[in-house]
């Protein structure tokens, strides 16, 4: 568990101000268009329960997205659970490990690239699949994805610079 864990709240917050932009002044007319909302359509439901389950799905999201950003979080998984045994052949060789290799690839630009493979490759396949059955057209598909791509760039990037780990044993 990172020992600054409020950077994943932090980073939960990236999708609620690139969508004030996206789906407002850059692309809201377009977006409205598509899905066929009116004015008065978006400003019915109850905004406080549309924002805070939101929220807390970005929160869910940007856990998950730290094991995928961060090449770290997955060595000691593959140890489990023998590396808890403190003192342990398995705990000793993590510690020897992360000592010497637990800083590597830790910067924005990594887990930004991680976030591009992760738009491309799981979050443009999802969506595309759901406009192909919803009927939906490519303009559809590519405002959402790329809503995602840049929101999964800057989480990823944001993660894997910032978050810090306790050390083990």
């Amino acid at each position: 568990m990172p020992t600054n864990i409020y950077m994943i709240f932090v980073a939960a917050l990236i999708p609620f101000l690139l969508g004030a932009l996206w789906y407002g002044p850059l692309f809201g007319k377009p977006w409205m268009k598509v899905n066929g909302f009116t004015e008065e359509y978006l400003k019915k439901g109850n905004m406080a329960v549309i924002f805070g389950v939101s929220y807390l799905f970005c929160v869910m999201f940007s856990m998950m997205m730290t094991s995928y950003a961060i090449h770290q979080t997955s060595i000691a998984g593959l140890m489990m659970p023998e590396m808890q045994v403190a003192g342990s052949a398995v705990q000793n060789d993590l510690i020897d490990f992360m000592n010497k290799y637990g800083d590597r690839h830790r910067t924005f630009s990594h887990g930004a690239v991680h976030g591009l493979i992760f738009a491309i490759f799981i979050a443009l396949p999802m969506i595309g699949v759901n406009a192909l059955f919803e009927r939906r057209g490519w303009k559809y598909t590519l405002i959402h994805w790329g809503y995602w791509a840049i929101s999964t760039i800057l989480i990823c990037g944001l993660l894997c610079a910032t978050l810090k780990f306790p050390a083990i044993g």
